[in-house]
């Protein structure tokens, strides 16, 4: 599956998890609450 450029920049931040939910790729981070983001 492809990845998103922007979400590979925000996966490398500090405290963010990569998770699949409801069939969508979504970046969260708990240290930093303004750095998620999804796709698809």
């Amino acid at each position: 599956m492809k990845v998103r450029s922007s979400l590979r920049s925000l996966k490398q931040k500090p405290g963010s998890v990569v998770v699949r939910r409801r069939g969508r790729v979504v970046v969260v981070n708990r240290a930093n609450p303004q750095w998620k983001s999804r796709q698809g």
